[in-house]
């Protein structure tokens, strides 16, 4: 089982980048929530367009273009941080 933890993607109905950041975390299997920026107008005004956005909790890890080697580079930092060791 992956120790990464649950991340949040941001995204928005009709977003072609954020399409492609849902396919290339699947592909990674990245554990992760996504969640419409429209559904909420808090998170509408923090977000704008500037979507997809990938967090750990209040924690902006990635926005814009979440391509294969960008999150590649994201999940090797996360399994450092995260190791299963206690000295996260």
């Amino acid at each position: 089982m992956s120790r990464l933890p649950v991340l949040t993607l941001y995204t928005r109905v009709g977003c072609h980048l954020c399409e492609q950041a849902e396919a290339q975390l699947q592909a990674l299997e990245y554990r992760y929530q996504p969640v419409d920026v429209d559904g909420a107008p808090e998170l509408r005004a923090r977000f704008g367009d500037d979507v997809p956005v990938l967090a750990l909790g209040e924690r902006v890890l990635l926005k814009g273009v979440l391509g294969r080697a960008r999150l590649s580079a994201l999940k090797v930092q996360l399994l450092r941080e995260f190791r299963g060791d206690g000295q996260n």
